[in-house]
């Protein structure tokens, strides 16, 4: 292989000669007595030497051409994925509503209305501050330009007109703002009390821990279970092993699927899961409607309604995602023991999927101030909360004697709870005894599930208000119902929440004479964060997206409030909340399997099943998990608007980091250097 030139040596060369030209070269006059000249040169041009790039009016005219095809492209691919996202945002903003979208279309067009108004007046603000009119607002008698005049009457009709209705408005939103956070922080008390001296239920007596012996059965009063459920294709086989394999006396105790569904193949794996626990030798029975009225209170009616309950002193109820201990009925029933005036026993839910993603972690806090707060104090203090429709067991007597369960509204809980508080009958809480479920998982879901549970009480409380002022309890509990329980709690709340902080404070900002003080707006909201969160410690790191999701969620729940008080759009439809099917134990398949060693022969009273029936339920297994689809989000309109709303607020906000002189301090600028003239003149 030849070797690579030299370069660096021939440069240095080459530089060489041209410094010493003289001594390597001979004069013309010696030519013969000189050295002889020598020269290397590389054949290779230097690399170091740029070659001259020049290009011909036709290659710049290909170039120029080619950079302005590429930057069409660029234009043409931004703007068709731009149309793209608008008719994707469009198309998923239009969607079919549910019918909590639905019955706020009132309250969309106002909103979005609102939203008009606002960018206008953001508009307007705009124009007068690159005048620089907010540092000295022009007045109707001196405006020269139309632009001018209409600023100054604006002026003026905001500050004498618009002004003060909405700092009223504002005072009486802080006034039930203040009330609400007293009850809190005295909701807060009542618990660090009750933690402060251990104070819980305590029961007369107590069951054996462990697998009932079957000649020991005359202590066990007998107990009815029952799992409504409608088209729970993803959670019902948990739910009726979990109940299947409590800890009871098999002959004291009878389980009720009340299968509402109206799909065939959910129907049939209902069956058929029921009848295989039916061979383990549980008396289980399967229970399906084919007219779904009343909704859940109808199923619960109807259950009711057959001839041998009357052969049951309680009733357990659990939904279809609720997965109950073992020791469940031990923990409970010694609790009506030596207590006729007890009704209902309420365990504390506990949440498989807290962790699953944001929305989970947030509803986390909700709910653990409800039980361990709300609940908590008001079954020591005042033996009376609203049932919350599962994880509890009933005293069936206390049932009948209140009306049993009423279609009426879409919170049948809350009704017959209710009910059996003005008829005398008394609660237990028990916050040791977890219940775990599911959280929706997705916003609809939850959308949805608040929707009904905030429209639910305003119905309620319609229907009920009458009944309470005639009833034969004393004034302060018909004032702790009507005041505390509906007002306060289911009225109150969501009024000021979204009428405050989604209304009044953009419309202050744009309207400046109308106040709010720095603590509404900062202190007082972040206190009460703060108490909400105190039962959840570890979602301190949460604070900050609890809040704005709260605040986003103040539009559903005013919408619901409304919608249920007025008896507006869908507010008596009932959505099932959507499943997932966690399961909290882990090992319930291995449980079920040791328990095959201890089937029995079944009697007449159980149904046959062959292996050919289990293996139809695997192929309709199958065939439900192919048929389901991914769905995909949608874009909520009333929360979009409010957040632009929002959004063009802080931006009117921005221009009045320079500073701004209302139409009252003007005056009084006015009016100051008035007194000045005046003062130099004299």
């Amino acid at each position: 292989m030849s070797r690579e030139p030299n370069y660096e040596f021939q440069e240095w060369w080459n530089k060489q000669r041209e410094k010493n030209h003289d001594f390597f070269t001979n004069d013309s006059n010696n030519a013969n007595k000189g050295f002889l000249t020598v020269e290397i040169r590389s054949l290779n041009p230097d690399l170091t030497t740029e070659k001259d790039r020049s290009r011909s009016a036709r290659q710049l005219s290909w170039i120029c051409l080619l950079r302005f095809q590429q930057l069409a492209n660029s234009l043409a691919w931004i703007t068709n994925s731009f149309l793209l996202l608008l008719r994707t945002a469009n198309r998923r903003i239009s969607a079919a509503d549910s019918p909590s979208d639905s019955s706020a279309s009132r309250l969309y067009r106002i909103i979005k209305f609102f939203l008009f108004l606002v960018v206008l007046l953001l508009c307007v603000e705009l124009v007068a501050y690159f005048k620089g009119w907010h540092f000295s607002p022009p007045s109707a008698a001196s405006a020269e330009a139309a632009v001018e005049l209409f600023y100054a009457l604006w002026l003026e009709i905001r500050a004498d007109y618009l002004a003060p209705p909405l700092q009223s408005l504002a005072n009486v939103c802080i006034v039930l703002f203040l009330i609400q956070s007293m009850d809190r922080v005295l909701l807060m008390l009542g618990c660090l009390w009750i933690k402060i001296r251990r104070i819980k239920p305590t029961a007369s007596m107590e069951y054996p821990m462990g697998r009932v012996e079957t000649g020991n059965v005359d202590d066990y009063p007998m107990v009815l279970v029952q799992i409504p459920m409608c088209n729970e294709k993803e959670v019902y086989q948990q739910s009726i092993a979990a109940v299947c394999i409590m800890d009871w006396p098999k002959e004291r105790m009878l389980v009720q699927v009340l299968d509402d569904s109206d799909e065939l193949d959910a129907q049939n794996l209902i069956q058929a899961e029921v009848q295989k626990w039916h061979q383990k030798g549980v008396h289980i029975l399967y229970r399906h409607r084919l007219i779904r009225s009343g909704y859940k209170a109808g199923n619960l009616k109807s259950a009711m309604s057959c001839d041998y309950i009357k052969n049951y002193e309680f009733v357990a109820i659990f939904d279809a995602d609720f997965q109950p201990a073992p020791d469940f009925l031990k923990k409970t029933i010694p609790h009506f023991m030596g207590n006729d005036d007890l009704a209902l026993v309420q365990a504390r839910w506990a949440f498989v999927n807290k962790d699953e993603n944001l929305l989970t972690r947030l509803q986390n806090i909700n709910l653990s101030f409800h039980f361990e707060v709300e609940q908590q104090v008001n079954g020591v203090f005042i033996n009376f909360f609203g049932f919350n429709g599962t994880a509890g067991v009933w005293r069936i007597k206390a049932l009948e004697d209140c009306g049993g369960w009423l279609e009426r509204t879409t919170v049948e809980d809350m009704d017959i709870a209710v009910r059996a508080h003005l008829c005398g009958w008394k609660f237990v809480y028990l916050n040791d005894v977890k219940c775990y479920c599911e959280l929706p998982e997705s916003y609809e879901a939850y959308k949805k599930q608040q929707y009904r549970w905030h429209s639910g009480p305003m119905q309620l409380f319609r229907l009920c208000f009458l009944d309470i002022l005639h009833s034969k309890v004393n004034k302060a509990k018909k004032a702790n119902l009507i005041f505390l329980f509906f007002l306060l709690r289911k009225l109150i709340l969501p009024f000021y929440s979204f009428t405050l902080f989604c209304i009044i404070l953009p419309l202050t900002i744009f309207l400046p004479e109308a106040e709010l003080p720095a603590w509404v707006v900062c202190y007082v909201p972040g206190i009460m964060s703060v108490l909400n969160i105190l039962p959840a410690p570890r979602s301190f790191p949460f604070i900050v997206p609890y809040l704005l999701f709260e605040n986003t969620m103040s539009v559903t729940k005013f919408n619901a409030m409304i919608s249920g008080l007025f008896r507006l759009g869908n507010s008596y439809e009932w959505i099932v909340t959507k499943k997932l099917g966690r399961s909290s134990e882990a090992d319930l398949v291995a449980f079920e399997n040791e328990s095959d060693s201890s089937v029995t022969e079944t009697t007449s009273f159980l149904r046959s099943s062959s292996d050919s029936g289990f293996e139809e339920l695997s192929k309709l297994e199958v065939t439900s998990r192919r048929s389901v689809k991914t769905k995909r989000n949608r874009l909520y309109r009333m929360e979009l608007t409010l957040a632009f709303i929002l959004l063009s607020a802080a931006g009117r906000s921005l221009l009045s980091a320079q500073g701004e002189l209302t139409v009252g301090h003007y005056r009084c600028h006015l009016e100051s250097e008035m007194q000045v003239t005046l003062t130099q003149h004299l």
